[in-house]
C-alpha cells in the first residue's frame, strides 16, 4: 500500500494524531528530502526510524517503478517537506505506477497551502484553479500568465520570494491591473501575513523584499459580453487554428458566458450552409 501522508506547511500543531500513528509504526518512508523527515520525527517525539528512501523531483521517475513492487508487499509512507505529497511536489509518479500495478494508494489528509490561502484570501472559493509554480525564465512567465488572462475561476499560483515582486508585475501586464490579489506569505507561521490589492500596488510592496514561502491568489478574469456572432467567429478562429471544435466551444463558452451547447450547434449549422 502507498499512503500519501500530508505533513505540516509550517506549524507543527497541525500534525494529525493519524499522521503521527502511522509514522510511528512506519517501516519504510519514502521522502522527499530524508534529513527533513528526520528532523520532523525529532520534532514530533516520535522515537521510531523507519527505513528513509529518497524520492524527489531528480530520482521519481526512474525509483517509482521500484517503490510500486515493494508496496505490492510493504506499506510504503510518502511524505513531501511540507503538505501534500503529489501536489506540486513528489508524488505523481508514484501514484501512478503503483495504479498501473493494482496496489492501493491511500492518503492522511492534512495542512494544503492551496486551500488555506484561497480561503482566506478573499476571493472567490466556488471554482478556482492551481496553477503551481510560474516558470522561473521571464519570457515563459508571461506567456504562461497570458494563457490564462481569460480563466474565469480564482486561480492559485507558488512562487518564490525572489521573483515575487516580477510575477506581480508581469501578472499586472498580462490581466489589468483591476483584477483582485491576495499575497499569502508563511502560513501557519510566527510571521504569517496576507497582502491584498492590484498587481502595481503589491508590486511596490514587494520590491522592498519578501521572504517566506509564498502563495498567490489571483481574481479570476470578468465574462466578456459578445453577441452570438463574434463567438462564433471566435470559436472558427481557434478551429482554424487546430483547436477541436468542442474544446473550441468550450473555451469561447467560458470567456463570454455563453452556451458550450448553442455555440457548438451554431457552429454545426454554420457549416451545413
Amino acid at each position: 500500500m502507498i499512503i500519501l501522508a500530508a505533513t505540516p506547511i509550517g506549524n507543527l500543531g497541525d500534525a494529525s494524531r493519524r499522521l503521527i500513528e502511522v509514522l510511528e509504526n512506519a517501516e519504510i518512508v519514502a521522502a522527499e528530502d530524508t534529513r527533513t523527515t528526520q528532523r520532523l520525527l525529532q520534532a514530533l517525539k516520535i522515537e521510531n526510524r523507519p527505513r528513509l528512501i529518497a524520492l524527489h523531483d531528480h530520482n521519481e521517475k526512474h525509483k517509482a517503478a521500484e517503490l510500486a513492487a515493494l508496496a505490492v508487499d510493504e506499506d510504503i509512507v510518502v511524505v513531501s517537506d511540507a503538505g501534500m505529497p503529489a501536489v506540486s511536489d513528489p508524488g505523481y509518479g508514484l501514484v501512478a505506477a503503483a495504479v498501473e500495478l493494482g496496489v492501493t494508494v491511500t492518503a492522511i489528509p492534512g495542512p494544503s497551502a492551496v486551500i488555506m490561502a484561497l480561503a482566506i484570501s478573499g476571493l472567490p472559493t466556488d471554482r478556482f484553479t492551481f496553477e503551481g509554480f510560474l516558470p522561473r525564465k521571464p519570457g515563459e512567465r508571461r506567456s504562461a500568465l497570458r494563457a490564462v488572462a481569460a480563466e474565469p475561476r480564482t486561480m492559485i499560483f507558488f512562487e518564490s520570494p525572489s521573483r515575487l515582486a516580477s510575477a506581480l508585475a508581469d501578472m499586472g501586464a498580462a490581466f489589468g491591473d483591476e483584477r483582485r490579489i491576495a499575497v499569502c506569505r508563511e502560513l501557519t507561521k510566527f510571521y504569517e501575513e496576507v497582502r491584498r490589492g492590484t498587481a502595481s500596488e503589491l508590486v511596490e510592496w514587494a520590491e522592498a523584499g519578501v521572504k517566506g514561502e509564498i502563495v498567490i491568489v489571483v481574481e479570476g478574469a470578468a465574462p466578456i459580453t459578445a453577441s452570438a456572432e463574434d463567438a462564433g467567429a471566435q470559436v472558427q478562429a481557434l478551429v482554424e487554428g487546430g483547436m477541436r471544435l468542442k474544446d473550441a466551444c468550450a473555451e469561447v463558452a467560458a470567456a463570454t458566458g455563453l452556451s458550450s451547447r448553442d455555440l457548438y450547434q451554431q457552429a454545426l449549422a454554420s457549416r451545413s450552409r
